[in-house]
């Protein structure tokens, strides 16, 4: 559950540590001037990273009741833009430090070109379905992702903090606090409602630098069983500057403990950072190598 609320909270992130003193001194922008510019840069990080290839590296513990590691996992994979109508390609290249084999790889490739393969004799069959198809599916995330960012100005009360330099950028910081009569209208603006959320904007780009969220209450959802996320867990979100056009994910981190039907607690802490940033193109595929 709790990577699951990952993609909400990043979401909620994009509404929206010592400064100079010189920094400080200068009077905080007009609060609703600067938000509605910066509502004018939102987009979904699932967007931007749409044409970047990039690799992740995702590290999780399992905690015992003290906080102590138990167990720990660490995957590394090579991340693509989706064939058409379809979400992200994840190729595996390392796992608790080391290399995936060859022969392994070279299945995760043959699956790839299976599923290619399988939408280009689509479209040979009958094009005009096929893109209509994949033109509502888009309709159908674009309207979710707009419907969950109407609600996060619905939840949350915003409130313009100060000003502070996070990794040599100046920033507005932001606290917003869910409002008790808020009422909203996706699945992503309810879960939205049980976090307490800090937000830093970058002061001349208008974008998200860093965001950190801590959950109020217990937060309850189906997986299949009923889970409930403990109060208290706490994630955090990290975004740069890539190639001085672009601010994408750098790191993403969470901790937290989730009850699952009436038999056990989970207890996780885990982080998932992000490099090698390259714009996708066919050479692309050649451009990695393995870890070592």
């Amino acid at each position: 559950m709790i990577a699951r609320v990952l993609p909400i909270l990043v979401a909620l992130g994009l509404l929206i540590a010592g400064s100079t003193l010189g920094a400080q001194n200068r009077p905080l922008p007009d609060q609703e001037s600067f938000l509605i510019e910066t509502r004018k840069h939102l987009q979904t990080d699932s967007t931007l990273q749409g044409s970047y290839v990039y690799v992740e590296t995702r590290r999780e513990l399992k905690l015992d009741k003290g906080g102590g590691t138990r167990e720990e996992s660490v995957k590394v994979v090579e991340s693509y833009p989706g064939l058409p109508g379809q979400e992200r390609w994840e190729r595996l290249i390392a796992e608790d430090g080391r290399p995936v084999p060859p022969e392994e790889l070279t299945r995760q490739d043959r699956e790839r070109q299976q599923k290619a393969n399988e939408i280009v004799q689509r479209l040979a069959r009958d094009s005009s379905k096929e893109l209509a198809r994949q033109e509502r599916e888009l309709q159908k995330v674009r309207r979710e992702r707009d419907e969950a960012m109407r609600d996060i100005y619905d939840v949350f009360e915003i409130r313009m903090i100060g000003r502070e330099r996070v990794e040599e950028h100046d920033t507005i910081a932001f606290l917003l606090t869910p409002r008790r009569d808020a009422k909203p209208k996706t699945r992503a603006g309810e879960e939205m409602r049980h976090f307490s959320v800090r937000a830093w904007v970058s002061e001349n780009d208008h974008e998200l630098v860093k965001l950190e969220a801590e959950g109020i209450d217990d937060l309850k959802s189906g997986l299949g069983v009923l889970a409930r996320l403990h109060k208290g867990a706490r994630l955090s979100f990290l975004r740069r500057k890539v190639n001085g056009e672009v601010w994408l994910p750098a790191v993403v981190s969470y901790n937290g403990s989730a009850r699952v039907g009436l038999l056990f607690t989970l207890r996780r802490s885990g982080t998932s950072e992000f490099s090698g940033y390259r714009k996708y193109s066919v050479d692309t595929l050649e451009g990695f190598r393995r870890p070592k």
